[in-house]
């Protein structure tokens, strides 16, 4: 509880400036959207915007998941060096939580991976079905991550191409953004 607490107050003013941009994101996109930040293994939301019937998966302020779940927590980890992930990777178990839930270190590392290659993090399906993640880490001018910006969408029938051409240049545009605001 109180590492709870103190990682809020130590983000407080990360909340208030990223407001604005979650608000924009769900409106303009249609689904949840919220900021994130690592705390040891799991991420923890700490700002959100976007509608209740949004399949949001239960992400509501303070809510804490494995980061391997989450599209924020995959952002923040495709910042890591190769080496970091190996520690953070080093005798986790991964506990399905829908059939595509990635199971195993090398199918976490993928994804990792392809996040730090892509420059965004991708997940559909991973902690609940028909429900697609997408976000970027967000860094402070000095290039230290602070956390990540991200949007829970449902999938409907919208290709994941799609998704990401509708989606990325809001999320890049929010990162930007709040690079002149930390």
């Amino acid at each position: 509880m109180l590492r709870l607490g103190w990682s809020y107050f130590d983000s407080a003013k990360i909340p208030r400036a990223v407001q604005p941009y979650l608000q924009r994101l769900s409106l303009s996109l249609g689904g949840a959207a919220y900021f994130a930040v690592m705390d040891e293994n799991d991420i923890v939301f700490v700002a959100r915007d976007g509608s209740n019937l949004v399949q949001n998966v239960g992400y509501v302020l303070g809510a804490r998941i494995p980061a391997n779940l989450s599209s924020a927590g995959i952002a923040i980890l495709s910042t890591y060096s190769p080496e970091e992930v190996d520690h953070w990777l080093t005798g986790r178990k991964f506990v399905p939580y829908s059939p595509f839930t990635a199971t195993t270190e090398d199918a976490v590392r993928e994804l990792i991976n392809k996040a730090r290659s892509n420059g965004y993090a991708l997940l559909e399906q991973q902690i609940a079905q028909r429900v697609r993640g997408i976000a970027v880490p967000i860094r402070t001018r000095d290039g230290i991550v602070v956390g990540s910006i991200s949007v829970s969408l449902p999938m409907g029938n919208e290709t994941t191409e799609n998704a990401v051409a509708r989606t990325l240049p809001l999320l890049r545009e929010a990162e930007y953004a709040l690079l002149a605001a930390f």
